[in-house]
């Protein structure tokens, strides 16, 4: 086997994972490496020692620490990673399917407990224009008016792709949201040569089915990294206590503390300062 060497993970597969090197390697050559069994919780974009071996393995002896991680919880309320070492994740949406608003708060109340920067992307653009929807028309004001970053984009008329470009270059970045919303269709137009397996609606649901199944992260060519997340359809917040909740809607922040009563659940006590903020339409 060859020396140690620094290298970044790129996919996880069960008791591997694919290697990339970070040195002396032009042509981005990537090692499929057995995992020691102290590692097992390795995720893509984990930065780790390494040793090759011919001819394209090789075997992971250690990990770095972690500077961020995504992480989703299980069915037991137990937090799962998903990415590490990331700056920014895009909570991709669509108007079909319509993902759900309590999906995407879902997301934005964790990525602010994990202390990660939110870009909401509203992808398939091209269909709001075909038909209005009121729906999706309402969340984009809303979350425009909080401030969350937030960008549109088709891949079949290439609208707001170089503005997503600009978004990604020189920063990790992991796209997440429910399945069939074109997040691999994103990366096919931004990277053609990864050629992503995508999938159609399904006709019965009109839901997205699975195709990405593994974590994958992809070098751009304008500079940055990028990582597909497998679609989900639910995402829960077990993992959180209530305070947590309600800082992690940020429009809550201003008003919290100044209840009548120190329990208040925001839902029928009176003066609430919560509930008197949504009656005079200062949150939405």
């Amino acid at each position: 086997m060859g020396p140690e060497q620094q290298g970044l993970v790129v996919a996880r597969y069960g008791a591997h994972a694919d290697v990339l090197p970070l040195k002396e390697n032009p042509e981005q050559k990537v090692y499929r490496c057995n995992l020691r069994t102290h590692l097992d919780s390795l995720v893509t974009g984990d930065l780790v020692v390494w040793r090759a071996a011919e001819p394209d393995g090789g075997v992971i002896t250690a990990s770095s620490e972690r500077i961020s991680e995504f992480s989703r919880p299980d069915t037991r309320g137990k937090l799962r990673p998903i990415a590490a070492n990331i700056d920014q994740v895009f909570v991709v949406f669509a108007p079909k399917p319509l993902t759900p608003s309590g999906l995407l708060d879902r997301y934005l109340v964790a990525l602010e407990t994990l202390n990660l920067k939110p870009i909401l992307l509203l992808n398939k653009s091209d269909l709001i224009a075909q038909k209005s929807n009121s729906e999706v028309s309402r969340l984009l004001k809303i979350y425009r008016d909080l401030g969350y970053p937030l960008i549109e984009t088709s891949t079949k008329t290439e609208a707001g792709l170089n503005e997503l470009i600009t978004s990604l270059a020189g920063r990790t970045s992991v796209f997440v949201g429910q399945s069939g919303v074109g997040k691999s269709s994103l990366i096919n137009a931004l990277l053609p040569e990864a050629d992503i397996r995508t999938g159609e609606l399904s006709a019965a649901t009109g839901k997205g089915t699975h195709t990405t199944t593994t974590t994958l992260m992809f070098q751009l060519q304008h500079g940055g990294k990028v990582i597909d997340s497998p679609g989900i359809r639910e995402f829960g917040l077990w993992h959180i206590n209530k305070q947590q909740l309600a800082e992690g809607f940020i429009e809550f922040r201003p008003y919290l503390g100044k209840c009548r009563f120190r329990d208040c659940s925001h839902l029928t006590e009176p003066g609430c300062a919560i509930r008197a903020a949504y009656a005079a339409g200062l949150i939405a």
